[in-house]
């Protein structure tokens, strides 16, 4: 694949903006949803995504070639990947690390895109954030430089037209980083330096920035989290009404699913007691190996499981979230999870912490690991006319946390919000909340959290 990869990069930096009509009443559409997209040098976002070969900057991993899109293939469709079939119209080979190009794409074709800096109630920085950091945690050379990751970065927007970042001190400005937000957290003092993660989070500068991430902290003023980007990305309404109905009437024979690495701890931890049962309830039970990224790239190989379980396990890993949270509620597969950092306390913009037990079931891991409690007899005794009221719940949730194709067409649109459109919906009124409390005088209010839990 020569050239085309990056052709999308020039018409990405050329869409313009469409202005919104009036209101009936003639009210601006665009009060309070500006959005200013700051201009950066390319070496900040789009030349980043030219050294995409295997040698120099591996979007891919190698050891699982077998399965996951040659060098560069991923930058395929601004960002989704290569189809998984060529007859597919929704299904892609998605690298997670693109979601910053891809969320950059959503951002320029959005209206209320304001010109002046001054009109606008939110500053966009379109800064690829994790593809910036691959040679830090990549590179032994440069582990030692991590924690100098974004500096050129804050340097550059106090440099350059500072009264951007200064008019609210940075309060107004979010981006967007493919990672858990613990991967930019290191201390910038910390020696030895810690392999796999970087200061990013720790700039000074940007500490008043809002990071939208996958997985935010424990206690995230500086973070929120969004959904993990999965390979389902509709571009129209048939095609999303035609795959939930799909799940809806999938027949689900399987009463529990996990879908993750099989190896077993060291120590008695959830994974560890999940995969005992499985080994020893196979009536009940189903494993899909997802083992050195076999299923990075190949969602074939869960989503049939997911469709024929009842119920979807999803027990923390190396941090408490996991993508498959989000595969098992597209694939009306009803999450069942074990502590509450692993959804509920995360995304409060996509999933109304409120709701959760409407649409998924909770069993603490200490009851399991430690308290000989049943994860299949739990989930045996759960009425089968509740499990159908969960799955049409978790099923209603679907669109919310998944990320609809770029130029998708109107009706699906107007339909409802997906992902990019809660994130933004959600960063404008963290941003609005702070400028307000900073305008007013009440510091002490710029990073409480009653933003984060917004019900539906």
């Amino acid at each position: 694949m020569a050239n085309p990869p990056f052709l999308f990069l020039f018409l990405l930096l050329n869409i313009a903006a469409a202005a919104p009509r009036a209101g009936a009443d003639g009210a601006d559409p665009c009060t309070g949803r500006r959005i200013h997209i700051r201009h950066l040098p390319p070496r900040f976002n789009t030349d980043l995504l030219r050294h995409c070969g295997a040698d120099a900057f591996p979007l891919t991993d190698v050891s699982t070639a077998a399965t996951s899109a040659p060098p560069c293939e991923s930058l395929a469709n601004h960002g989704l990947g290569p189809r998984t079939h060529p007859r597919s119209r929704s299904w892609y080979r998605t690298d997670p690390r693109l979601l910053e190009p891809f969320f950059h794409r959503r951002i320029l074709e959005r209206d209320c895109i304001a010109d002046d800096p001054a009109r606008a109630d939110a500053v966009f920085v379109p800064y690829y954030a994790a593809l910036d950091a691959l040679p830090y945690v990549l590179d032994p050379a440069l582990l030692d430089a991590s924690a100098r990751h974004g500096a050129e970065l804050a340097a550059f927007l106090a440099r350059d037209q500072p009264r951007i970042l200064s008019r609210r001190h940075g309060h107004d400005h979010f981006l967007v980083v493919s990672g858990s937000a613990w991967d930019y957290a290191q201390p910038p003092d910390t020696e030895p330096r810690l392999w796999g993660t970087t200061s990013l989070l720790r700039l000074p500068e940007l500490a008043n920035v809002t990071f939208l991430t996958v997985e935010s902290r424990i206690w995230p003023w500086q973070e929120h989290a969004i959904p993990h980007p999965t390979s389902f990305h509709p571009a129209t309404l048939p095609h999303l009404r035609a795959w939930l109905a799909r799940a809806r009437r999938s027949r689900r024979a399987t009463l529990m699913l996990f879908t993750g690495g099989v190896s077993r701890p060291s120590r008695p931890n959830i994974r560890g007691s999940i995969l005992a049962e499985c080994a020893n309830r196979t009536d009940a039970c189903a494993v899909v190996d997802c083992s050195g990224g076999k299923c990075s790239h190949d969602p074939g190989r869960y989503m049939r499981a997911m469709l024929g379980a009842k119920f979807c396990l999803e027990p923390p890993g190396d941090t408490p979230t996991r993508r498959s949270t989000f595969d098992a509620i597209i694939a009306g597969c009803v999450p069942v999870f074990f502590e509450d950092l692993a959804a509920r306390r995360q995304y409060g913009w996509h999933l109304p912490p409120a709701r959760f037990d409407e649409f998924s079931v909770h069993i603490p891991k200490e009851s399991v690991v430690f308290g000989g409690v049943g994860i299949a007899e739990t989930l045996e005794a759960v009425p089968e006319a509740e499990v159908r009221r969960m799955r049409k719940h978790v099923l209603e949730m679907a669109p919310r946390v998944l990320y609809r194709r770029h130029g998708s067409a109107a009706e699906l649109r107007e339909a409802g919000k997906d992902a990019v459109d809660l994130a933004v919906d959600g960063v404008l009124r963290r941003i609005r909340r702070r400028t307000r409390a900073q305008e007013e005088g009440r510091p002490e209010s710029i990073y409480t959290m009653e933003d984060d839990s917004v019900e539906m």
